[in-house]
């Protein structure tokens, strides 16, 4: 039996003429052979009925009293709705089909309420239902915990759900459509000349993914790369094959992508700059336990002998600033910031990767307020306002030239 996963975002299913490009997708599969796991998102995005945003919206959102538990309840549904829509879709066109929650597909949780991490995947029920249906749609974003109660695995859940699928049924890969045609250098809405990747590895587009491109959740990227599942990121609205994620590529035989400089530039917005006075690395990791203690996630830590420095996202930007005054910290705040990240297997040990990155920016009179770096991410922190400038910058700097390279 061979066997597909294939997902589709909410914005592949949100409406009838949607479903129907997504069902052609599946049609071709099922005359390819294949018998095929459909992973649906809730339809849609914030403003539409079932969307998780919406959902959340129903109950106060932020203000909720409703518990962790009793949340995961209610944003559970978006998916179980989508489930039985897109099945239902299914069996009016005469396919053979049948729906699962993801409890019924067998994702165990280790019972995070909203954040919930996948433990096991038992595939026994879904394999055997495979042998007499073409198609199973499974409601992603959701699992049961070890008490039977439902949990949601976070923003991207949908993504992971369907990756430790695929891994589980041995699946021949593993297919993730949205609303876009593939991995790319950069934003295409903010970069005019961004270059879809037909293949990337693994790690490049995991990486890409945390540093904010937003094309698949690189959980999901994880799981697949552990059993070298190969993964497609197709678009639900072309024919396309899009962007290849795997660990090896077919060019006159197999072997290992090549190494590029630069993969591409990804971006993070909404972000303020904290520079907090400290004494000593007492008082410095006093104020770490403080922000750890309240659950909050810094990013950009630069520590230096009397400040420490780090970015927050401006929504939790006053939560930070009370915790720090009633501790009796001073902090000074650059808001409506802008995190840009230039990505590449190929920067490890390959001298002026960073006076390339100063020059292009510093001919656009953009201002680095603050930078870091690893063997495979530079980051740099910008004024919001400079982001568009400064990602085109570096694109052109360090993008097209591996294109004229490769060409």
């Amino acid at each position: 039996m061979k066997i597909i996963v294939q997902k589709f975002g909410g914005t592949s299913v949100q409406n009838e003429e949607s479903r129907q490009l997504a069902f052609n997708h599946l049609q071709n599969s099922i005359d390819q052979g294949y018998k095929v796991v459909v992973v649906v998102s809730a339809i849609g995005r914030l403003g539409d009925p079932y969307a998780t945003d919406t959902l959340l919206e129903l109950i106060g959102a932020k203000e909720t009293r409703l518990s962790l538990r009793e949340q995961d309840m209610l944003l559970s549904v978006g998916e179980t709705i989508s489930t039985a829509v897109f099945t239902n879709m299914l069996l009016e066109a005469d396919i053979k089909a049948t729906a699962f929650s993801g409890a019924q597909a067998g994702i165990r949780t280790s019972g995070e309420y909203t954040a919930g991490k996948i433990s096991e995947v038992d595939v026994t029920r879904l394999r055997e239902t495979l042998e007499t249906v073409d198609i199973v749609v499974v409601a992603g974003f959701q699992g049961s915990a070890p008490n039977g109660d439902i949990t949601t695995l976070g923003r991207g859940g949908s993504d992971t759900s369907a990756a430790a699928l695929g891994v589980a049924l041995a699946a021949e890969r593993i297919d993730i459509f949205t609303d876009v045609d593939g991995m790319y250098t950069a934003d295409p809405r903010i970069v005019k000349n961004a270059r879809s990747l037909p293949t990337v590895s693994y790690n490049e587009v995991s990486n890409m993914a945390y540093q904010g491109a937003k094309v698949i959740h690189p959980r999901a990227v994880e799981i697949a790369m552990q059993a070298k599942i190969p993964l497609r990121i197709r678009s639900t609205y072309l024919k396309g094959e899009g962007t290849l994620v795997t660990s090896q590529t077919e060019v006159s035989g197999r072997f290992d992508v090549k190494e590029r400089l630069v993969t591409g530039i990804a971006h993070v917005t909404n972000l303020t700059q904290l520079r907090v006075k400290t004494d000593n690395v007492h008082t410095q990791q006093k104020a770490f336990a403080i922000l750890a203690e309240a659950s909050i996630s810094l990013d950009f830590i630069n520590i230096s002998t009397n400040e420490i420095v780090f970015t927050v996202p401006e929504r939790k930007r006053e939560h930070v600033l009370t915790l720090l005054k009633e501790a009796s910290y001073e902090a000074e705040t650059t808001e409506n910031c802008a995190k840009v990240s230039i990505v590449g297997a190929g920067i490890a040990g390959v001298p002026g990767v960073t006076a390339k990155i100063v020059s292009a920016l510093s001919a656009k009179n953009i201002a680095i307020l603050q930078s870091a770096d690893s063997h495979t991410t530079v980051w740099i922190l910008v004024e919001e306002t400079d982001l568009i400038a400064a990602v085109n910058a570096l694109h052109d700097e360090f993008c097209i030239e591996n294109e004229l390279e490769e060409e």
